[in-house]
């Protein structure tokens, strides 16, 4: 028997939902995928830099286990804490806004 893909749970599942479900599910979605991809910028920039996460963290004045929690996407990293990973790198942190569906404004 094939296993069902998480995509293909995803939009069963969302296909069931009630237009305000659908609203707060989208919502959440958002903020998680956010924390996921600056996760994986800051591993991508600590990987650059030839940190181990320990070596990072101890940079940071924190533990490791903070640092695999915040690349992991397990966290919503305050801007305090991104800035003080990026001094520890040598890098500084920039915020993007961009219009949703690539449209201009």
């Amino acid at each position: 028997m094939a296993r069902t893909k998480i995509e293909e749970l995803k939009k069963n599942r969302v296909s069931a939902m009630t237009p305000d479900e659908r609203a707060v599910f989208d919502e959440t979605y958002q903020v998680a995928r956010l924390a996921v991809d600056v996760g994986d910028k800051v591993r991508g920039a600590r990987e650059v830099a030839g940190l181990s996460q320990r070596e990072l963290a101890a940079r940071m004045g924190t533990s490791q286990a903070a640092v695999a929690r915040l690349e992991a996407g397990n966290v919503h990293a305050r801007l305090t804490t991104l800035q003080k990973a990026a001094t520890a790198m040598n890098l500084t942190v920039s915020i993007k806004l961009a219009v949703v569906g690539g449209g201009q404004r």
